[in-house]
């Protein structure tokens, strides 16, 4: 049984081999499961140590306690999955606007769905949205606002013209919920569809479904079959 104290760092640490900076990373993975799994109100420090394998005091030594180790987390896992999928994947072949919504499409899809790691980040982003804490304004100032202001630049090139505001922000929630649908409605899609499998195959042919039905909607009236 682990002693009193943090286990992983002084003489502890030099035992067992595990760096103060290891013991860090552990801790932001288990929380990130246990999070993503019961959410920040039902998560407890114990369990996320639990899995960390590590004292419950380190949680206190190195985040100072539950909210700051979520805040990190949440950080954490978006960091993870920007270096994972770089914004420049997004980068659309030919340059045109049109392959450049599908690749913002497809980057977003890779990001909320990969099941890769961080597996939970998906999840844990699609819980703090519909379940907000006190780290929602940094969730959205870090991730969320850039991510908007770059679709609905996006958008609004495409749409061309001088249109309204509220057309160009109904474009851009249509395309985010339109993904965000494949990221909420998993538990759903695997019992209607138990054979959907969302590995890069899928996410790509299914991000160019959501660009082709967007792109149809942008166009100008009159234009449509």
């Amino acid at each position: 049984m682990f002693k009193t104290g943090i286990p992983d760092i002084a003489p502890a640490k030099a035992k067992r081999g595990l760096l103060p900076e290891k013991a860090r990373e552990r801790l932001l993975n288990a929380a990130g499961e246990v999070f993503a799994e019961r959410g920040y109100r039902r998560a407890t420090v114990r369990e996320i140590c639990r899995r960390a394998r590590v004292n419950v005091a380190s949680v206190n030594y190195y985040f100072k306690g539950k909210e700051d180790l979520y805040t990190d987390v949440l950080e954490f896992a978006y960091r993870q999955a920007r270096q994972k999928y770089p914004d420049s994947d997004a980068a659309g072949r030919g340059g045109s606007t049109e392959s450049s919504l599908f690749g913002f499409v497809r980057l977003f899809l890779l990001r909320i769905l990969d099941e890769g790691r961080p597996a939970w980040f998906g999840k844990l982003m699609a819980r703090e949205i519909v379940e907000p804490t006190g780290a929602l304004d940094k969730v959205i100032d870090r991730a969320i606002r850039p991510l908007h202001e770059s679709l609905e630049s996006l958008v609004r090139e495409i749409v061309g013209g001088r249109p309204r505001d509220a057309e160009i922000r109904r474009h851009v929630f249509s395309i985010l919920g339109q993904c965000l649908f494949y990221r909420h409605a998993r538990p759903v899609i695997a019992r209607l569809h138990p054979d959907v499998r969302f590995d890069a195959a899928e996410i790509e042919r299914t991000a160019r479904h959501i660009a082709a039905v967007a792109l149809s909607g942008m166009k100008p009236r009159g234009t449509a079959r």
